[in-house]
């Protein structure tokens, strides 16, 4: 090689050192995938599990390398995964570049020219890895021998690289051994730089009681020093991995083992390295076990094989401690990012260095039943990394503000003398140093708070190139004899770095990418954290982790970064959705502690304590003796002592922790996806609050059981109180979760298609509650507002008073709120206009008689045999009677509702109310009706029910004119009206003061003959008064005929039957007294009800 070739400027190291260490990750990365698909049978190429190319598979394989166009049997393919010409130029390239390097005699020191020897140790480990990872694709021979082939049929000629690539994979069948024989040209130029790390790698590779006796990392220790700024003369050295340099010493003294025989210092780095793993990193997860590969190489080179894991343990205990109290450090005093930088980036690349051996050595290690390979708080260690990179993340500008002003204030000054003093100084490296000075020299804070974009990237690799010049043998100026002008270079970069690569700095000492190919480690990481309360505050750092996968991507394999995004993507959402059910599970056992708690305070628990006390007082004994005494509400708040932890506190305790977790970040970014912890928490608390509102009903369908409506109400009172409390931990608005919850539970179904509790308390009520009222087994009592069990011989399995009562009303209308009470009484209306249908069609089977009988109410004798000739008078009666007592039930539900509404919205209450009354009376129908449906959503009382109307306008038919349908609701009135005395003989019929009711619920038919009459003759646009007056007409001179009966058992209860007249009367918005009076005498109502009294007290005695 000529003079002129060896001219440093001319060779370019730095570019191609660059160029070629780039290349080869990007190499590594492809030929990565290409082992992974084809170890996978789901990703395995076709082709290679084709039966039909089996053979020819096997027969190139056979004759590898050689060439045999006699076999004719090959399909055509194309396989886009490998490029033999990237293979074969990049091992040229390699090789030439390392042929230069010994040509040039270059220096190594990893102490003063830092990044040509880091450059260097990096390529030749990378080749390294690059051949060692081709070895182990098992179908290397049959994917380039088929390549070659199709290659051949499709131009008509072999591959141009085919040849030296075949007989490559032929020669590197065991590749160590063929790279130890092609590296011993290269053993002085590698030992060199191998040997340039016993200043750094024995210092850096020390156990945690030297660390902690060192106080390393602690800027508390010194309080006087804590501001000054933090050096030494290997700045860059003091981050570099431990890992990457384990790697050098390793793969380096493999392959110039002849150094470890002739030389101390390599002796002592080899057995050191090899007391700290046992296994190395290829490639992700691909790994080289140190140990086995050691006895298979060397037999005469000794190392001791050590037990490493406690050793590693306590380091990550150490790390622990030492990155809390830095990470609580900076948060209280981000100022001190400026000169302690030094500090958060060693403590970073530290603690990835003890998390990424941990992570590789449990998955790969043999002793698994060591707890060394097993940390459950490691979880705690990379949160503070993450916390740390948070800081530098945030407080950025004031790390910027300080090293610009220390670039140019001191570091230019430090530089121009060092430059000054130069005894020898050539032209070329006299402008590139130059240039370093005045770059720092025109910095300014204004850059700073003006926001400029900082870019030294051309200062850094004039440097690196500098350094290439400046270490070749014969240089003008040699950096070996300038070491204090390469020790601060090496600064003023790492100073650069804190100006404009602050990202890139994490990425380098702190990216944790390597869990993306751990999978399964990394999800039993994440369980044993969750599983251990106190660590369930950190588990958001396996979600943050995710936000470091992409940083593993190159750009030569641009295909796997879908499969890495998607992989980031799929594992972040797992985590989050895991922590929220956990939350969500805490906080369900806490919601069942307190609905306990507060069932204890019901009122039906202290009827025993209330009978204990009379019982105490008239010194009755009651109950077996010995029988333990029941404790009372709030014992479980009396504490004997600090030490007494309920199971309560247990669950407060990790809910508090894990809240932490989840509200530690507001969002991440994840591969241009944010994700948002809490929103999961939120989502997983409406479903379970959903679920647990329907399922604390206890509803069952068999036995028609169910929650009465106060215990539900306390119960979700208190599931409410305890998610309000979620606030203290975590900031979720828990009031959009229960609107959405509650409003969901007040409609039919809820979002996913599920019935909610008012479906389930609907159903209830009709078919359970009010069909035993039909039934005669139930009835309304006005007097107690409440539907009360009847004796009967089959008693019922509730009591209705339990469930239909005032107070339980009112529960109920808390639960349901006005949209659930609205669809309560549709669902009433429903039943009624099913009932209103069925007394229609009883109307068209006697129109004849009841239209001559509507006429025919002053003849007696005449009304007597029209009667005879009715059918189905039974059956009208009842059928209205139902019909009553569902209205009865509805104004009961109306009323709870109002005085709930007038409780929480009073002053709109009595606007609505205000409104309702002071409706003019020529006002138009159809505005009318709009006031009554803003009334009776409030609870009112309308005189005219807009549901009731609604519902009996659906019933239009078509094949009947309004003229007929006027009429049949005409007869309906009058088909009542005549039915009434019938009543009379019902032994059921009875009135009863007490109640102030009939049992057989026939006061009910009050509120029905009103109710019906004033929706029929609305949506007929009759007069609702004078069908009404009509309607007593009737009844009175119906009732007046059975006074002059001599027949008992048709006048058994003449008298209770003569006071419908005045409930209905009363009931009525549209009758009066006074007309009552003109039709039927008051005398005979007075008696009536002084006969009532009088039999009500003889019965009772």
């Amino acid at each position: 090689m000529s003079r002129g070739a060896l001219q440093p400027s001319q060779q370019k190291l730095a570019e191609k050192l660059t160029i070629l260490n780039d290349r080869g990750i990007g190499m590594l990365t492809r030929i990565y995938n290409i082992k992974k698909a084809c170890g996978d049978p789901k990703a395995k190429p076709s082709y290679l599990i084709d039966k039909n190319l089996e053979s020819a598979v096997k027969f190139i394989v056979r004759k590898f390398p050689a060439i045999e166009t006699r076999n004719n049997n090959v399909i055509y393919f194309f396989y886009p995964c490998i490029r033999l010409e990237f293979q074969s130029m990049f091992n040229d390239h390699v090789c030439e570049l390392l042929n230069t390097v010994d040509a040039c005699q270059v220096f190594f020191d990893i102490t003063v020219n830092f990044d040509l020897t880091k450059n260097y140790l990096d390529l030749v480990v990378t080749y390294t890895n690059l051949m060692m990872l081709l070895s182990r694709i098992e179908e290397r021979k049959a994917i380039i021998g088929l390549y070659n082939y199709a290659h051949e049929m499709t131009h008509g000629s072999s591959d141009r690289e085919y040849p030296r690539l075949g007989q490559m994979i032929v020669d590197y069948e065991n590749p160590l051994k063929k790279m130890m024989e092609e590296f011993v040209p290269h053993g002085k130029s590698l030992q060199d730089a191998l040997v340039s790390l016993q200043m750094v790698y024995p210092r850096r590779n020390l156990s945690a009681d030297q660390w902690r006796n060192a106080q390393l990392l602690s800027l508390i220790s010194a309080p006087s020093t804590m501001l000054n700024p933090a050096q030494s003369d290997t700045m860059p050295c003091e981050y570099l991995s431990l890992d990457t340099m384990e790697k050098w010493i390793v793969f380096g003294f493999i392959l110039c083992h002849a150094a470890l025989s002739s030389d101390p210092a390599a002796l002592s780095l080899w057995k050191l390295a090899l007391q700290s793993s046992s296994c190395l990193c290829l490639f992700r997860d691909e790994v080289f076990h140190i140990h086995k590969s050691a006895e298979d190489l060397f037999v005469n080179i000794p190392y001791n094989d050590v037990d490493v894991g406690s050793m590693h343990r306590e380091r990550r205990k150490f790390l622990r401690s030492a990155l809390k109290e830095l990470a609580t450090v900076l948060a209280d005093q981000p100022g001190l990012l400026g000169p302690k930088a030094l500090f958060v980036f060693m403590a970073l690349s530290f603690a990835r260095d003890e998390i990424i051996w941990l992570l590789r050595h449990a998955d790969n290690i043999q002793k698994k039943s060591t707890d060394d390979f097993i940390d459950k708080h490691i979880a705690e260690l990379i949160f503070y990394m993450e916390e740390l990179r948070a800081h530098v993340r945030k407080y950025g500008p004031v790390m910027q503000r300080y090293y610009v002003q220390y670039l140019s204030g001191f570091d230019a000054v430090v530089l121009n003398e060092l430059v000054q003093n130069l005894s020898v100084c050539p032209e070329d490296e006299s402008i590139i140093m130059s240039s370093f000075v005045n770059t720092m020299t025109s910095l300014s804070v204004k850059q700073v708070e003006d926001g400029e974009v900082f870019d030294f990237r051309g200062l850094r690799l004039d440097w690196f190139r500098l350094q290439a010049y400046t270490s070749v043998s014969k240089a003008s100026l040699g950096l070996a004899d300038h070491r204090e002008l390469g020790k601060m270079m090496n600064t003023i970069i790492f100073h650069t770095k804190m100006v404009d690569s602050l990202v890139e700095m994490l990425v380098e000492t702190s990216d944790v990418s390597m869990f993306c190919f751990y999978s399964r480690a990394f999800e039993k990481m994440f369980q044993q954290c969750l599983e251990l309360p106190s660590q369930s505050r950190y588990s958001i750092s396996f979600p943050l982790l995710c936000t470091h996968f992409m940083s593993c991507t190159h750009e030569l394999c641009p295909e796997e970064r879908h499969h890495i995004g998607d992989r980031s993507l799929s594992l972040c959402n797992m985590f989050l959705d895991e922590m929220a059910k956990q939350a969500r599970n805490l906080i369900t056992d806490i919601c069942t502690e307190q609905c306990t708690l507060s069932d204890q305070l019901l009122p039906k628990h202290c009827a025993k304590t209330i009978s204990q006390a009379v019982n105490k007082k008239s010194k009755k004994q009651t109950g077996k003796k010995g029988e333990p005494e029941r404790e009372k509400p709030g014992v479980e708040s009396m504490r004997k002592n600090r030490l007494l932890v309920t199971n309560l506190d247990k669950l407060h305790t990790a809910l508090s922790e894990l809240c932490f977790s989840i509200n530690y970040v507001p969002n991440m970014m994840v591969w241009e996806h944010t994700f948002t912890p809490r929103e999961y928490l939120t989502s997983h608390l409406e479903i379970r609050f959903t679920k647990s509102i329907v399922g604390m009903t206890m509803y069952n369908q068999a036995t028609q059981e169910i929650a009465k409506p106060s215990e539900l109400l306390t119960s979700v009172r208190a599931y409410m109180t305890v998610l309000q409390s979620i606030e203290n931990y975590v900031q979720i608005d828990i009031t959009r979760v229960f609107n959405n919850v509650l409003l969901q539970q007040t409609q039919h179904l809820d979002s996913h298609g599920e019935p909610t509790i008012t479906s389930l308390y609907t159903n209830w009520y009709l078919e359970t509650l009010l069909r035993q009222v039909s039934n005669g087994h139930i009835a309304y009592f006005p007097a107690m507002k409440a539907f009360v069990n009847l004796p009967t011989e089959n008693e019922l399995t509730f009591n209705a008073e339990e469930y239909s009562d005032i107070s339980e009303m009112r529960s109920l209308s808390e639960l349901l709120g006005p949209y659930g009470m609205k669809f309560l009484s549709e669902s009433l209306m429903w039943h009624i206009s099913s009932q209103v249908a069925e007394l229609k069609k009883l109307v068209v089977d006697n129109v004849e008689v009841l239209t001559q009988m509507r006429t025919s109410f002053d003849k007696p004798d005449h009304m007597a045999a029209l009667f005879k000739r009715l059918t189905s008078v039974d059956s009208v009666l009842k059928r209205m009677t139902i019909i009553g007592v569902i209205l009865s039930f509805r104004s009961l539900a109306q009323e709870a509702l109002r005085d709930v509404l007038s409780c929480h919205i009073p002053f709109l209450v009595s606007s609505v109310e205000d409104f309702k009354d002071h409706i003019p009376r020529e006002t138009d129908m159809k505005v009318a009706m709009n006031v009554y449906e803003l009334s009776s959503a409030a609870g009112l009382p309308c005189e005219i029910d807009p549901a009731l109307v609604v519902a009996l306008s659906s019933q239009k038919s078509e094949n009947i004119s309004p003229e007929e349908e006027y009429k049949i609701a005409c007869l309906l009135m009058v088909f009542v009206a005549v039915s009434m005395p019938t009543l009379a003989s019902n032994v059921m019929s009875q009135y009863s003061p007490a109640i102030e009711g009939h049992c057989n619920n026939i006061h009910c038919l009050a509120k029905a003959i009103n109710q019906i009459a004033a929706a029929l003759f609305t949506i007929h646009k009759g007069s609702i008064e004078d069908r009404l007056k009509e309607f007593l007409a009737l009844a009175s001179s119906s009732l007046l005929k059975i006074g002059q009966e001599t027949d008992k058992s048709t006048t058994r209860n003449r008298e209770s039957v003569y006071l419908l007249l005045d409930m209905i009367v009363q009931e009525s918005p549209f009758l009066t007294m006074d007309l009552l009076e003109s039709c039927f005498p008051y005398v005979l109502l007075r008696n009536a009800y002084h006969a009532v009294y009088k039999q009500s007290v003889s019965s009772s005695a």
